[in-house]
């Protein structure tokens, strides 16, 4: 058995099943467990995802939201156990597989059309 072969096989135990099929354009929202304390909770974070990269245990995703005027983004290891759910909200309507241009822009021109010839699961 060769190195990457076992490296495989460990991170086969550690891979999520119940992730939705995630496009680069879908508004997601995604559960993230936050420690406060001793106390645990799951905190809603809902944006676009504006990138995607990697596949396996260390596929991630950008999901950028505007809080207050402001542009936040955040990337989120998918199989990462501080995930607990991811979501999606509405499918986009795009022609790339980065969105990085959404980041000069403001308003009505940051937002994603749409498209509904895809199922939300």
């Amino acid at each position: 058995m060769h190195a990457t072969e076992i490296i495989r096989s460990i991170e086969a135990e550690h891979l999520k099943t119940d992730l939705p099929t995630i496009n680069v354009g879908d508004r997601v929202r995604v559960g993230v467990i936050i420690q406060e304390g001793g106390k645990e909770r799951v905190q809603p974070y809902e944006g676009d995802v504006i990138a995607m990269r990697n596949s396996g245990i260390s596929k991630s995703i950008t999901v950028r939201k505007t809080f207050q005027g402001v542009g936040v983004e955040r990337v989120f290891l998918l199989h990462s156990p501080r995930i607990e759910s991811v979501k999606i909200i509405q499918r986009g309507k795009v022609r790339r597989a980065k969105l990085y241009y959404l980041r000069n822009r403001v308003g009505k021109a940051a937002r994603i059309e749409a498209r509904f010839d895809r199922s939300l699961t």
